[in-house]
């Protein structure tokens, strides 16, 4: 099986206008939502103008939210305590929903689309979406790569 790239990319620190740049630089189709409530307090983040945004790029959205973190693991992750999210969220992994939404992401990586794995946080090491990659990993040959998008001016 063929080798397939798949990005991370958070918002956290950056703009609409930097973010979608970062994502066409990357060539991403597709950016695939892991955020289990898909609303935000920045401007044009929030799921609905989050995917008017990516569609006026050419990008098409998917939101999986079986593949958010539960919220005592989004309120770990706000605390700073990484390690209890980390905890959390792999637990959460093994439940239905995060399986059959992973099961739907390594079918659409199978299929060649080039993706990007969406959520807030700005480190990838400190998000789940690093996770989320490395569980997809174990279904498909992937190699990784974080969009850091420049910074908010």
């Amino acid at each position: 099986m063929t080798k397939r790239t798949v990005a991370t990319v958070g918002y956290q620190a950056t703009t609409v206008r930097n973010f979608l740049h970062a994502l066409g630089e990357h060539d991403v189709e597709l950016l695939v939502d892991v955020r289990a409530v898909a609303s935000s307090r920045r401007p044009g983040f929030a799921k609905s103008a989050l995917a008017a945004n990516l569609a006026g790029a050419g990008i098409e959205y998917l939101h999986l939210r079986g593949l958010g973190t539960p919220a005592d693991g989004r309120t770990a992750a706000r605390a700073g305590r990484h390690a209890e999210m980390r905890r959390i969220f792999l637990a959460h992994m093994g439940t239905d929903p995060a399986r059959a939404d992973l099961d739907a992401l390594a079918d659409i990586v199978r299929a060649g689309r080039r993706t990007c794995l969406l959520c807030f946080e700005a480190d990838p090491s400190h998000c789940h979406r690093s996770l989320v990659a490395a569980a997809l990993s174990e279904l498909v040959p992937i190699d990784v790569v974080h969009i850091i998008p420049q910074d908010a001016e």
